[in-house]
């Protein structure tokens, strides 16, 4: 069984899950830094080269602008996953968590107010692909119980 009350741990810098899960939280993590800079220095912030939205129209910066601002959230998530890889490990099942429930949450805005355009943006298949594989990454990044009983451990007496 995993040790859930991990996703705020009392030592950030021992990392206890399975070791494939902070190799795929670096390469996650590329992949968000990259996505971001792309939303922020991209003249159109990726909305209709990337996501095929029409941006002559009128309004059409404020989308851009929009893109920008996500690009910005984007890399302050990849940031704080850069932080928890190289210097806090034991925060990469939070770091998982907040990934998870981002693209579960884009799902869900995506079904309750969709984008109307052509065809859906890339993002859009990578979220319905990625929240599987996130979820089973956050799930083995938790500690297992039997590795927290070991004398020395801030969970000994849990």
């Amino acid at each position: 069984m995993r040790y859930i009350p991990a996703v705020l741990p009392d030592d950030a810098r021992t990392y206890r899950g399975d070791a494939w899960v902070s190799n795929f939280t670096v390469v996650l993590s590329l992949i968000i830094t990259f996505r971001s800079l792309v939303h922020l220095f991209r003249d159109d912030g990726g909305a209709a080269t990337i996501a095929g939205i029409d941006i002559n129209v009128e309004g059409g910066q404020n989308l851009v602008a929009i893109f920008a601002q996500w690009g910005l959230v984007q890399l302050l998530l990849a940031g704080v996953a850069w932080i928890a890889i190289v210097r806090y490990r034991e925060l990469i099942p939070l770091v998982l968590l907040i990934n998870l429930l981002e693209n579960l949450g884009r799902i869900a805005i995506g079904r309750s107010k969709p984008l109307e355009i052509a065809k859906p943006p890339p993002g859009a298949y990578g979220s319905r692909i990625l929240w599987p594989v996130l979820a089973v990454a956050f799930w083995q990044s938790l500690p297992r119980r039997e590795s927290l009983r070991a004398p020395g451990c801030a969970a000994w007496n849990e």
